[in-house]
């Protein structure tokens, strides 16, 4: 039995961070309401996701609770809606470290008749505008690492960033099945460590939900965004092509089922709606690394309520 008369230092200890954290969701808020943008709510118990290789679903009965309201959010795009936002939480399973935890924050934008560069602009405007908003002015401190926030911020592309850190193009990593391990050793650590840094243009392999480029289909119209060598976000020119999309999502369920993971449905409702979508643009935006990064919190138990150990 739990002494209920003990006090929950660990709780009282984040009450700084925590009212730090509430004040940065406020002027997210404010940032995009004074921009046009409509903030949405949708379910949080969705029966079909998009299914991708690296992320597994934490089931709620026979559905499922969401890794990310974009799915519900791109149906409210196709149903005429142009600009649409969102602060929600969303689950993950098997995520767990100094910088995952399974129950997290994400906000969600997006907009029709933009692209991918767009977003940069947008993120730029936002994060420069937070960091005034709780004092940091022109500069974040985060890992020892002095970030100056002043435009224009590091846009780099994929084949630079392998060129200049790894000494290997895309195309021989990912035929040689070490792209992410790569990235994940050799590129991240290297990203938004003087200024916020964009690396773009993904190969077409790594597309997820991106559109492909018109003018070279090797890549595609996505982005991720780093400062101190996190990433914070991870953005698209949204595909709204019906078949090109099924055949993405079918690649992934069998990458899945060659990974021995669970399978999951196909989100056909998702799919049948998906050709009404206008031309658009979308980017997810981590809250609590972000607010890790503005508050140079070592790791994500400091800027968040309760931990799933503490439950």
């Amino acid at each position: 039995m739990i002494n209920s008369s003990i006090k929950n230092w660990a709780l009282a200890r984040r009450k700084n961070a925590l009212q730090q954290r509430a004040k940065i969701i406020g002027k997210i808020r404010q940032f995009f309401i004074d921009r046009g943008y409509m903030e949405v709510e949708t379910p949080h118990r969705i029966p079909a996701l998009a299914p991708e290789s690296h992320i597994d679903a934490v089931p709620s009965g026979k559905w499922f609770l969401h890794p990310s309201p974009e799915l519900c959010m791109k149906r409210m795009l196709a149903a005429g809606y142009e600009k649409i936002f969102q602060i929600c939480r969303c689950w993950r399973g098997r995520e767990r470290g100094r910088q995952h935890i399974p129950e997290f924050t994400l906000l969600e934008w997006y907009r029709v008749n933009g692209d991918y560069f767009a977003l940069m602009d947008e993120c730029e405007a936002l994060i420069q505008s937070l960091a005034v908003g709780i004092g940091l002015r022109e500069s974040v401190v985060y890992r020892e690492h002095h970030i100056l926030l002043a435009s224009p911020w590091e846009r780099i592309t994929v084949e630079e960033a392998f060129g200049r850190y790894a000494n290997i193009s895309p195309k021989e990593a990912l035929k040689q099945d070490i792209f992410d391990e790569i990235m994940v050793k050799d590129i991240e650590p290297q990203l938004g460590i003087a200024i916020p840094s964009f690396i773009y243009d993904y190969p077409a392999e790594r597309r997820s939900l991106a559109r492909l480029k018109k003018e070279n289909s090797c890549v595609a119209e996505r982005f991720e965004f780093y400062l101190g060598g996190l990433e914070i976000a991870n953005a698209f020119t949204e595909l709204n092509d019906t078949e090109e999309q099924r055949n993405v999502f079918q690649l992934e369920i069998e990458n899945r089922r060659l990974l021995g993971k669970e399978i999951y449905p196909m989100p056909e409702r998702f799919l049948a709606e998906l050709g009404q979508m206008p031309p658009s643009a979308g980017i997810a935006m981590g809250v609590d690394r972000l607010v890790m990064v503005l508050l140079n919190a070592k790791k994500i138990d400091e800027v968040v309520a309760f931990l799933p150990e503490e439950l």
